[in-house]
């Protein structure tokens, strides 16, 4: 499996692979001037670095998660593959043309979707919103109405094709808009945080669909920038970890997970203050009672195992050896700004190598 780099000293992991990417971003640099006040309109602007000399390579079906805070540079790339804005530095490939010097090819390979995206008439039906955008790719008649029904049915709207815009929920309009992004048949789907709206329950639905429908039987490769590691982790075949234009580390989620997540849990237990609890902290592991409660009445501890422990289930096993009541034990899923931390010091840790 391919991986995505970036220039300078980075924590990452090579393999060959010999396929052409359907992407392919080398040393991707741009800057934009920094706002100013207008007494300040005639000096030089200042100018601030978007993107670092990047570098991505994505295939044919593949989901490559873009993953950091706001201001890490991840809309400012999709917008450079989607030929909205230009690169200072650096070439960009959509399966295999240059996106800068024949911008007007590319853009028939690539779809963008925006969590923002307001084109949409939410006083027509998603049928006449879909015949719209169908009639400015240069569809009609026959064509036009089968591709529409067929794409209904792929984001499984089919039953709602009549039904108006307005009357949707976030994730209906979601699946249109991804509707209305493969009308051209593109290769590549752009996805710009596309679960910001949706609940919980809907973001799930949602990523299982992108995953089932549109990578697996469309073989679409999808670009999906985010700041949910969740999201990332359970949805992505491969994430870039991205802050302030640099690429910080790259991999698959296990990969990243195994690297940058450090083994922390929650126990849910009657008894906190159990000896079986203050055995572990004995063998070296982070031990730490709360005064968060569930509905049951039970303590949440967290547990931090140490590096090359034995793993969690030879701890939960120990517990209930112990005599220990525990009715809940959770793996915590890191956030951005743990990954980011981790990130970080392990590049460093490089850097001084």
């Amino acid at each position: 499996m391919t991986v995505l780099s970036a220039t300078g000293p980075t924590v990452q992991r090579l393999s060959p692979e010999t396929r052409t990417p359907m992407v392919c971003v080398n040393g991707l640099v741009k800057r934009f001037v920094v706002r100013r006040r207008l007494s300040q309109l005639l000096r030089p602007g200042t100018m601030t670095t978007a993107l670092a000399g990047i570098n991505v390579a994505a295939f044919e079906g593949e989901i490559v998660g873009l993953l950091g805070p706001n201001g890490a540079g991840k809309t400012t790339l999709l917008k450079i593959l989607s030929t909205l804005i230009l690169p200072d530095e650096g070439s960009v490939e959509i399966g295999g043309i240059d996106v800068v010097r024949h911008p007007a090819q590319s853009r028939r390979m690539v779809a963008p979707v925006s969590a923002d995206e307001r084109s949409l008439d939410w006083r027509l039906s998603a049928r006449e919103n879909l015949r719209f955008f169908g009639t400015l790719h240069g569809l009609s008649g026959i064509a036009l109405r089968s591709r529409i029904s067929e794409l209904l049915e792929t984001v499984e709207l089919a039953a709602t094709g009549e039904k108006l815009v307005g009357a949707f929920s976030s994730g209906m309009r979601q699946r249109l808009l991804i509707a209305r992004g493969l009308l051209s048949q593109p290769r590549v789907l752009l996805l710009d945080e596309p679960t910001r709206s949706l609940d919980p329950l809907g973001a799930r639905a949602f990523r299982e669909f992108l995953r089932r429908e549109i990578a697996g039987r469309q073989g679409c490769t999808i670009l999906l920038a985010t700041h949910d590691p969740a999201e990332a982790l359970e949805l992505c075949d491969r994430i870039a970890i991205l802050d302030r234009g640099h690429l910080l580390a790259s991999g698959t989620p296990s990969e990243l997970t195994r690297e940058f997540g450090d083994d922390r849990y929650h126990v849910w237990s009657a008894e906190p203050d159990h000896a079986a609890f203050e055995a572990l902290a004995r063998q070296g592991m982070g031990v730490r009672p709360t005064e968060e409660l569930d509905a049951d009445g039970c303590s949440m501890v967290e547990l931090e195992l140490p590096p090359h422990s034995s793993g969690p289930a030879t701890v939960l096993a120990a517990l209930v050896r112990a005599g220990a009541p525990v009715s809940r034990f959770e793996k915590v899923k890191p956030t951005v700004a743990d990954l980011m931390e981790r990130v970080v010091r392990a590049r460093r840790v490089t850097s001084h190598a």
